[in-house]
C-alpha cells in the first residue's frame, strides 16, 4: 500500500487541498484515503465512510480473511456511499480523484475502492436571465450538469428519453451529456451529432459556446446555426419535435441542433398565450427584425438619393432638421449607430445599476446633446432609437448581434447607391441564407423549400390542435404529435375526433 500511496500521491503533486488520511481498518489492517477537500464533503466522509471503516469488531462484523474479497465486503457492508467501484488499475486514480471521488487503499489487497463523494455548491435554479416571459415556467438552467438534466427529466418523463454522456476536453474531462427521445429524434440526425462531437479534440469545454464552434456548419457565417437557450421547457420541446440537445456541466446553456432561421423569432410565450395572441406577438417581432435591419439603410437611401420619394412637406422638415449638420446622411448615422452600439455594449458589461443609469444617461442626454452640437439631426437620432428597439425585439441574442452587424454594410451600400444598394445588400443576404444549413437542413426551411403544413409554425402561430404533425423536416420516427381517435379541435364548441390526418 505505502508504495501504490507514494505513486499516487507522486501524480497528484502537491496541492493545498489533498487530503490523505491513514488509518488503521478495524484496529488492523492499515489503510489509507485519498481525496480533495474542495471537491467532497467532509462531514459526509466523515459519518459514512471513516467512522464505519474505523468502528472497531463487533460493531461492525468481522473482516472476511481473503484480502481479495474486502474490497468487496466493505462495499456492500460497511461504507454507506450510493456509487462506487473496485479498480485495479492505479493511472486510473488520479483522475478519479480529481473528479471528485474517494480514493481507499488497504495494505494487502490489490485493488482499491473508489466511491462518488463529489458535492460542489451551485446557484439555486432561478428565472432564466436572457429568456424571460410574461406567462411561462420560471426556472432555468444552472452550471451542474446534474441539476440540468434532472430539470429536463421533470419535463420528460419518458422512458424513451436518452442522455449519453462523455467526456470532452484532455485537461478539462468536462462531461457532455447528447439528449434526445428514442423513437421521434431521427436516428441519423442523432449519429451525426455524436460524430461531429466526437471529433471536437481540445485541451478544455468551459462552456457549451465553445462545442457551439465546433460543430455548426458555417462558422464563417454571422447567423447563428446551433440555438442556445436557458429553459428546459423549451429544451424538452425542442426534443419532442424530434431534435437533439446538448448539455455541458458548467454551463448554463443548452444546445439545440438542428436550427434553423425562424426558431431565433420565436418565444414560449407564442405557445402559452391562445394562437391569435400569439401569432400577432409573433409578427410584431418579425416586423421589428425588419425594422432594425433595414430602417437605418433605406432613411439614409431616402434623404440622399430619393427625397422626392418622401411627402413635400416631411421632405422639407428633414432638410430643415439636418441644415446646421457638416455630415452627409451616411456618416451621420454610422455615427450615431457606432455610438448606439459602444454605449449598448458598455451598458452590459457594467454592473446592473451603473448600467441602467448610463443607459439613461447616454440615451437622453448624449442624444440631446448631440442634436443640440449639431452632430445629429433629431430625425436621424429617432430612426437609430427606433432602430435599436426594434434589435430588442428580437428574442436570441446572437441573432440580433447577426441583424446588427448586417445593418452596417446595408447602410454604407445606401450611401453608395441609394435604393439599389439596399436592394443588392438584400439580395446578398437572401443568398447567404438560402445557401446555409443546420446539420443538412436548409436554413430557410419551411419557407425554401415550401411546406404547407411546416408553415404553421412560421409567420403564424397556429392552433395547438392544428398542428397534429411534427416537423417534416426533422425526419421524426413518430410523425405524429397528436393521437388518433383522440378529440383534438374544437369547432362551434364541439370536441370532434381526430382522424389521424392533417386538415
Amino acid at each position: 500500500m505505502k508504495q501504490d500511496l507514494q505513486e499516487l500521491l507522486a501524480r497528484l503533486g502537491e496541492n493545498g487541498d489533498l487530503v490523505v488520511r491513514e488509518f488503521r481498518l478495524r484496529g488492523t489492517h492499515p489503510a489509507a484515503m485519498v481525496f480533495f477537500s474542495s471537491l467532497v464533503n467532509l462531514e459526509q466522509v466523515r459519518e459514512h465512510v471513516l467512522k464505519p471503516l474505523i468502528a472497531p469488531y463487533p460493531v461492525q462484523p468481522e473482516l472476511p480473511g481473503d484480502s481479495g474479497s474486502i474490497i468487496h465486503y466493505l462495499w456492500s457492508t460497511v461504507v454507506e456511499v450510493t456509487q462506487g467501484t473496485a479498480c485495479a488499475d492505479l493511472a486510473e486514480l488520479p483522475p478519479a480523484a480529481v473528479k471528485g471521488e474517494l480514493i481507499l487503499l488497504i495494505d494487502g489487497v490489490p485493488e482499491a475502492l473508489r466511491m462518488e463523494m463529489r458535492q460542489i455548491e451551485m446557484r439555486g435554479v432561478e428565472q432564466p436571465q436572457t429568456e424571460q416571459v410574461i406567462r411561462g415556467p420560471r426556472e432555468g438552467y444552472v452550471e451542474k450538469l446534474e441539476n440540468n438534466l434532472s430539470l429536463l427529466r421533470y419535463r420528460l418523463q419518458s422512458t424513451d428519453l436518452r442522455i449519453e454522456t462523455s467526456p470532452l476536453g484532455t485537461r478539462t474531462q468536462s462531461r457532455v451529456a447528447l439528449c434526445y427521445i428514442d423513437g421521434i429524434a431521427d436516428s441519423s440526425l442523432v449519429a451525426e451529432a455524436m460524430r461531429r462531437i466526437s471529433l471536437i479534440h481540445t485541451d478544455g469545454i468551459l462552456d457549451a459556446g465553445y462545442i457551439e464552434q465546433f460543430i455548426e456548419d458555417q462558422p464563417l457565417s454571422p447567423f447563428p446555426q446551433v440555438q442556445s437557450t436557458e429553459r428546459p421547457d423549451k429544451t424538452a420541446a425542442a426534443l419532442l419535435e424530434g431534435r437533439v440537445a446538448v448539455l455541458v456541466d458548467g454551463s448554463p446553456f443548452a444546445l439545440i441542433v438542428p436550427a434553423l432561421f425562424n426558431q431565433f423569432f420565436q418565444t414560449v410565450d407564442d405557445y402559452t398565450e391562445r394562437f391569435i395572441m400569439g401569432s400577432l406577438i409573433r409578427m410584431i417581432r418579425l416586423i421589428a427584425l425588419a425594422f432594425s435591419l433595414f430602417f437605418p439603410a433605406l432613411y439614409v437611401s431616402v434623404i440622399s438619393f430619393n427625397p422626392e420619394l418622401l411627402p413635400t412637406d416631411f421632405a422639407v422638415a428633414i432638410s430643415g432638421g439636418r441644415a446646421g449638420v457638416p455630415f452627409p446622411a451616411v456618416l451621420e448615422v454610422l455615427i450615431m449607430e457606432v455610438s448606439m452600439e459602444v454605449l449598448r455594449e458598455a451598458t452590459i458589461r457594467l454592473p446592473q445599476m451603473i448600467g441602467g443609469a448610463l443607459s439613461i444617461v447616454g440615451v437622453l442626454v448624449i442624444g440631446q446633446a448631440a442634436v443640440g452640437a449639431g452632430l445629429a439631426s433629431p430625425i436621424t437620432v429617432v430612426i437609430v432609437a427606433l432602430t435599436t428597439i426594434g434589435s430588442f425585439a428580437t428574442p436570441a441574442y446572437n441573432a440580433a448581434i447577426a441583424l446588427r452587424m448586417l445593418r452596417f454594410p446595408l447602410i454604407i451600400l445606401a450611401g453608395m447607391f441609394g435604393l439599389y444598394g439596399v436592394m443588392i445588400g438584400t439580395i446578398l443576404i437572401l443568398n447567404h441564407l438560402l445557401y446555409l444549413e443546420s446539420f443538412g437542413v436548409p436554413y430557410m426551411t419551411p419557407y425554401i423549400p415550401g411546406n404547407w403544413r411546416d408553415l404553421r409554425d412560421t409567420l403564424v402561430r397556429a392552433p395547438l390542435w392544428w398542428m397534429r404533425r411534427r416537423p417534416s423536416f426533422l425526419h421524426p420516427r413518430d410523425p405524429d404529435r397528436l393521437s388518433a381517435g383522440v378529440p383534438s379541435r374544437k369547432v362551434d364548441g364541439i370536441l370532434r375526433q381526430g382522424d389521424g390526418t392533417d386538415d
